[in-house]
């Protein structure tokens, strides 16, 4: 069945090149700043979706970009492939830093492993978590007290839960989705993270954390994605592809999946006598010289205050600094206290290497499909719709740019990219005009893109939350987003409601009150089911 699918996919996509081939090369059909910037990132979401092949569909998205800017030329398509594309992509210094941040965290984990740290924590959560709505809520809050930054959020959570709700039958798929809806939905309304920094950066003639901390009442995708999961796992509601995968994985033909075997070991011999302590102490270091390492580069330590520093952090280089810094220090730790030799901790490393190199792949072929777009003029064509449709439609703006962060964010995978286009937009129009209007457009572009980050296949938040909890990353994709668009149907209508009473006091109890709704209606007809 499934290679069925990929030769259909083929035979489509061969068709679709040949008349593309004919408008571009010879009917000279523009394609810069149009729809057709948008279908790179369209055919790798579907072909992924359709065919369950990550790489190859990325790839094919990628390639599909080159020939659409090339305009079928060969060595023009390869050239923008691999030079402009793959390499370019690698070569950002900002790209690179996440890369390392994450071989780091893949190394950091495998220490935890080896030296028994995280075996101690299962053991001891297995005593004192009980069942499986306690694993589930612990992972929940887990998530929300590492609100500093998303991938650290998504990497720091599975490792640590990732035991303990293997004990308690929970399927990964399950764990991913937690992990994922408390990665973006807490760091886009804490106003101390990598993402606050991010979103103040693009705002230009306003205090842009001021704007971001009164926006928070009025996120109501990451607010009310916080609430369902909570009643989900509470009222033990499930729906969509994934209620068959939590059936499964109550039986032992489940976990003896080639890639759920040796998740959590590699050829590495585990110390049976490590404790809790030797998986704490690393994950507070880590938490703590991130947080360092993020002022630091903010100019923190240079008479800036605390928030400023944040807000003009690079979080690459500061994620970086922390994770090396704790690195070291957890290497010294373990060596000292006499719980692994030195030798084993430099063994530790390359295998900590080898566990990030799927997330790593994904994400470079990501990135390189979002510089395909990005060059075929994606960024404007959304930006003319948006400006175009303003005027005349003041109430309904919000719930309107809801939509297309959505849409932008879906497509190209990137909640930053979708800030960077959108929020700029929004305070042109409403700076001088409609103030309280315009903190409700821009809360509404960032719960757009977050929860079009959210859905996407080719999100960097996704791909780790699936590492996280090594995961099949498309089966993360297909059981998460029936979840994930019924908050986004919710808040759609909450954005209605806050366009004509610009209150946040009556739009969020609304969007509140609907979402509890919705969870018990679902609920009551699973259990007639």
């Amino acid at each position: 069945m499934k290679n069925k699918k990929i030769i259909i996919s083929g035979l489509i996509l061969l068709v679709f090149y040949g008349i593309c081939w004919y408008l571009i090369g010879f009917m000279n059909v523009e394609v810069n700043k149009t729809f057709w910037a948008l279908l790179p990132s369209l055919i790798a979401i579907v072909l992924a979706l359709v065919t369950k092949e990550v790489y190859s569909s990325l790839f094919i998205g990628i390639l599909t970009g080159a020939l659409f800017w090339g305009q079928f030329h060969p060595v023009a398509v390869l050239n923008h492939v691999f030079k402009d594309g793959i390499v370019a992509v690698i070569s950002d210094s900002r790209n690179v830093g996440i890369l390392v941040f994450l071989v780091i965290l893949g190394m950091m984990v495998q220490l935890m492993n080896k030296t028994g740290g995280s075996l101690a924590f299962g053991r001891w959560a297995s005593s004192h978590i009980k069942g499986e709505v306690g694993a589930q809520l612990s992972t929940i809050l887990l998530g929300v007290m590492i609100f500093i930054d998303d991938y650290f959020n998504c990497l720091t959570v599975g490792s640590v839960m990732r035991p303990v709700t293997d004990k308690q039958k929970i399927s990964r798929e399950k764990l991913a989705y937690l992990i994922d809806a408390t990665a973006a939905p807490v760091c886009i309304i804490a106003p101390i993270s990598s993402w606050a920094a991010a979103v103040s950066g693009f705002v230009e003639g306003e205090n842009g954390m001021s704007l971001f901390i009164k926006a928070i009442p009025f996120n109501f995708y990451a607010i009310l994605t916080l609430l369902a999961m909570v009643l989900i796992v509470t009222l033990k509601i499930s729906f969509g592809p994934m209620k068959s995968y939590e059936n499964e994985a109550k039986k032992d033909e489940y976990w003896s999946k080639k890639e759920y075997v040796g998740a959590e070991d590699t050829s590495l011999d585990v110390n049976h006598d490590g404790k809790v302590v030797d998986m704490l102490i690393p994950i507070f270091l880590l938490i703590f010289l991130c947080t360092v390492g993020m002022i630091y580069t903010g100019g923190f330590f240079k008479g800036e205050s605390f928030i400023d520093a944040f807000a003009g952090s690079d979080a690459s280089v500061g994620l970086v600094l922390g994770s090396a810094s704790a690195l070291m220090i957890t290497i010294i730790y373990y060596v000292l206290r006499g719980v692994i030799t030195f030798e084993d901790c430099m063994d530790c490393l390359p295998e900590g290497f080898k566990q990030m190199v799927p997330a790593i792949l994904i994400l470079t072929f990501a990135w390189s499909l979002k510089a395909m777009t990005d060059n075929l003029g994606a960024k404007e064509y959304v930006a003319g719709i948006v400006t175009g449709s303003a005027a005349g439609l003041q109430s309904l703006l919000p719930c309107i740019i809801f939509l297309i962060a959505i849409g932008l964010s879906f497509a190209t995978g990137t909640s930053w990219g979708t800030f960077g286009i959108l929020i700029p937009i929004v305070v042109n129009c409403f700076q001088n005009t409609d103030y309280d209007l315009m903190i409700i457009a821009i809360s509404a572009c960032m719960a757009g893109a977050v929860c079009g980050d959210h859905c996407s296949p080719i999100s960097d938040t996704t791909i780790m939350s699936s590492a996280g909890a090594v995961c099949v990353h498309i089966n993360h994709v297909s059981t998460q987003l029936p979840y994930a668009l019924l908050v986004a149907a919710v808040s759609f209508v909450a954005y209605i409601v806050a366009g004509f009473t610009k209150s946040a006091v009556i739009s969020l109890p609304v969007g509140i009150a609907l979402m509890v709704i919705v969870l018990i209606i679902l609920r009551s007809g699973s259990k007639e089911k």
